[in-house]
């Protein structure tokens, strides 16, 4: 692919530049394209790159020649995310700073501002890299494009857009405050954070699981509802046996439950001490089983497997592990088990030697992870739920700051902004050589984290401290236990011991 030359295969491309040396320069292509103003012909030039340690992109800007119409916009070339993100920024009065804040929007994310009602489908504006500022200005041009021809046609509607633009104009100029909501289920958006990598107290980042709805918008197979799938596997099983009679008597399992068999009939037979030790560390899972699910990466079928166990010091806890045949992906969580408790739990580990940064690690994905000596602090949600040791708590967290915070190392940044984050990923590399003791506190209100100890019995563990408390109402809201009712549950309980 020459430069100037015809553009076939954008994803190709992109593949092709991302492999590059990041020093390269990618080179700027020009495809000729129809104007959508004046039915003309007019340029198209393409410029294939990528945010450093963020995504594949594909810059786009258009002019005709002829009527003199432009416009830019962004397309991601590189993968969709595991999961979606939603950012909140809360925007204070007169905040110019907040409302200058770089945003990336991809073609499938939603902003809303729940104070004027207002939403941006992701049809109305197409991906594009702009400010806070630079959305709701936007917005407003588009809103006013054909507000003399309502006035012809519908007075009132013109004059209640009349009276929406002023308001919003008013949010775009500072004058009062307001939230911006960016929600995109392809995971692939991104609002700047002029604190990275410490947390930002007006932006609330969340990552979940994509709907069923979600993965058909985005294209992938969408799997059929339970319902449907039901119906399906009757059908299908019935047809099966009338057209294949050979088949009548023969074992069904699950895609996937023969290795899960073969795999225990392994273990059972290899029978050595370093197999038992490393396989059965805490307790041996009494039974693997399988469930459907559907591929976060890619949308198709695949299997999870799972079991239950019990991890001493801790509680019963569900291992889950999903592998995708398609595309490869691959996925581990593990779930907490049995009823919520009644207290949080906060972990401190004072980490001093390299038998501390080998102490193993469960993170569940309400909690929240800070090192006091860097400032740093991990909200609710982030990395989401891992089992990992100290070391690897560490590196997740630097390379997730690399992804995550790209303007902070792109060559738009400020130089002083760039090297605070080069100096704090430095010290936060140091922390594994042990240069200097530190300190790692993980704090989670439903008190489903853990952090083994490094001797026999836990209470002799002087560098390890466990801490329960409270929960405030504040939490018990943002769990959904404050409107927990389980009186129904209660007496079922209660009838059943009777009997």
């Amino acid at each position: 692919m020459e430069n100037g030359g015809p553009v076939t295969d954008i994803r190709s491309a992109a593949e092709v530049v991302s492999a590059e040396n990041e020093a390269s320069v990618a080179p700027l292509h020009q495809v000729e394209s129809l104007c959508m103003r004046c039915g003309e012909n007019g340029i198209t030039r393409l410029l294939l790159t990528r945010i450093p340690h963020f995504r594949e992109i594909v810059l786009m800007a258009f002019e005709c020649p002829h009527c003199n119409e432009r416009n830019n916009e962004v397309q991601f070339a590189g993968q969709l995310q595991p999961r979606g993100c939603c950012y909140q920024l809360e925007v204070p009065l007169g905040s110019s700073e907040v409302l200058n804040r770089q945003v990336v929007k991809s073609d499938s994310a939603t902003i809303k501002i729940p104070e004027l009602d207002f939403e941006i489908p992701p049809e109305a504006q197409r991906g594009t890299l702009s400010t806070v500022e630079g959305i709701l200005l936007r917005a407003m041009d588009e809103l006013q494009a054909l507000q003399e021809e309502r006035k012809k046609l519908d007075p009132a509607t013109a004059e209640a857009i009349d009276q929406f633009l002023i308001k919003l104009k008013s949010l775009a100029s500072g004058n009062a405050a307001f939230t911006f909501i960016l929600d995109d289920p392809a995971g692939n958006s991104f609002i700047e954070n002029p604190y990275a990598p410490s947390s930002d107290p007006l932006l609330f980042t969340r990552f979940y699981e994509r709907t069923r709805e979600q993965q058909a918008a985005l294209g992938f197979l969408a799997e059929p509802s339970a319902a449907e799938e039901a119906e399906r596997q009757v059908n299908g099983d019935a047809s099966t046996e009338e057209n294949n009679p050979a088949l009548d008597g023969m074992e069904r399992v699950p895609h996937g439950s023969v290795g899960a068999v073969a795999g225990r009939r392994a273990i059972a037979q290899g029978n050595t001490e370093e197999v038992a030790a490393a396989l059965c560390r805490y307790s041996a899972p009494e039974e693997v089983d399988t469930l459907p699910s559907t591929c976060g990466a890619c949308g198709t079928a695949c299997v999870t497997r799972f079991y239950a166990t019990k991890i001493p010091y801790f509680r019963d806890v569900i291992v889950m592990a999903t592998t995708c045949d398609l595309c490869g992906y691959r996925s581990s969580e593990l779930k907490p088990g049995g009823e919520i408790p009644k207290k949080g739990k906060k972990i401190t580990v004072y980490v001093r030697n390299a038998q501390d940064l080998s102490r193993d690690v469960i993170k569940s994905d309400t909690a929240s992870v800070k090192v006091p000596e860097l400032d740093l602090e991990l909200g609710t949600g982030t990395l989401g739920g891992i089992v990992t040791t100290v070391e690897g708590l560490i590196t997740k967290i630097s390379e997730s700051l690399e992804r995550v915070h790209g303007f902070t190392l792109g060559d738009s940044t400020e130089e002083w902004k760039r090297k605070k984050f080069q100096d704090f990923k430095s010290r936060l590399i140091k922390l594994l050589s042990l240069e200097e003791p530190w300190t790692l506190i993980i704090d989670d209100a439903l008190a489903s984290s853990f952090v083994s100890p490094t001797t026999d019995s836990i209470a002799d563990d002087k560098q390890l401290i466990f801490e329960e408390y409270e929960r405030s109402w504040e939490q018990n809201e943002e769990l959904g236990l404050n409107d927990m009712d389980t009186s129904s549950a209660d007496d079922a309980y209660r009838t059943n011991n009777r009997q």
